[in-house]
């Protein structure tokens, strides 16, 4: 081949710069859609995306004061305090003890938990409702926020076991030369390496406990007391005929996973670039 037939790398930015561009068109497109809608006057239906010529600010104080979504917000809030650290801790553990344990069977209970990863939701929703029957706990956040954490649990062991697998051992082995025992090698070697596989684990944790909807209907009948998606379902069917409404009440219950999301989007790519996600 001849020299100067081979295009440099950088002449491809400008496809990249393009696609990427095109690709944040079509995300923000639609919250832009619901940003306008919003602001039509109560009662319309908004031709497209067509800017109001009174924009109803007061929009969103009839939709937080009517969809009680400072109940909403709040309950979403305990959820995912209850959900989030529970899943990271078992996570934490049965990841480093399946990766790095020389525990009998353990491949065996790795397809276990990647059964319960590719496993319908719909197809244990009954069992799972006739056991949080049996512990009383229908109807209770408690009750909730243990089905969500049983259906998170599967993903965040093999997320951890991925990325305890994908370490280096040399450290690890060093401090087992020391006398450290499988705990303080955890603590004070693996979990310093952590940091990335964890935030990301977490952040989506966040994102799916704040928009689960199916359990939060069969579980919970308060509409108050389920997930912010929940409540939004409840506020649907109350004003469901009200276009601006129910996208102000949409906005007011996806505000705070957008915001988080656009603090935290470097870390998250960061750690995906470095291989903490699947393989």
């Amino acid at each position: 081949m001849k020299a100067g037939t081979l295009r440099p790398a950088g002449t491809l930015r400008p496809a990249g710069t393009l696609l990427r561009a095109g690709l944040a068109v079509v995300t923000l497109l639609p919250l832009a859609e619901l940003v306008v809608t919003a602001l039509h006057p109560p009662g319309t239906y908004p031709p497209g995306l067509t800017w109001p010529d009174d924009p109803h600010w007061s929009n969103f104080a009839t939709a937080f004061r009517s969809g009680h979504a400072d109940r909403a917000l709040l309950s979403g809030a305990l959820l995912v305090l209850a959900v989030v650290p529970a899943v990271l801790a078992l996570s934490t553990a049965a990841g480093y003890a399946l990766a790095r344990l020389p525990l009998p069977g353990r491949r065996v209970v790795s397809g276990l938990f990647l059964v319960g990863l590719v496993l319908p939701r719909e197809a244990i929703v009954l069992p799972l409702y006739q056991q949080v029957r049996d512990l009383n706990l229908l109807d209770t956040t408690a009750g909730l926020a243990l089905a969500l954490s049983a259906v998170h649990l599967p993903f965040g062991v093999l997320w951890m076991r991925t990325h305890f697998a994908s370490t280096p051992a040399e450290p690890a082995e060093c401090a087992r030369v020391d006398g450290a025992g499988p705990w303080a090698v955890l603590r004070y070697v693996h979990l310093p390496l952590a940091g990335d596989a964890l935030r990301s684990l977490a952040l989506l944790l966040c994102v799916w406990t704040w928009n689960h909807l199916l359990f939060a209907l069969v579980l919970v009948d308060d509409p108050l007391r389920r997930t912010a998606a929940g409540a939004l379902d409840a506020f649907q069917g109350r004003w469901g005929t009200d276009v601006p409404l129910l996208c102000a009440g949409a906005l007011l219950v996806t505000a705070p996973v957008v915001v988080a999301l656009a603090l935290t989007h470097h870390r998250f790519a960061d750690a995906l670039v470095r291989g903490v996600a699947f393989r």
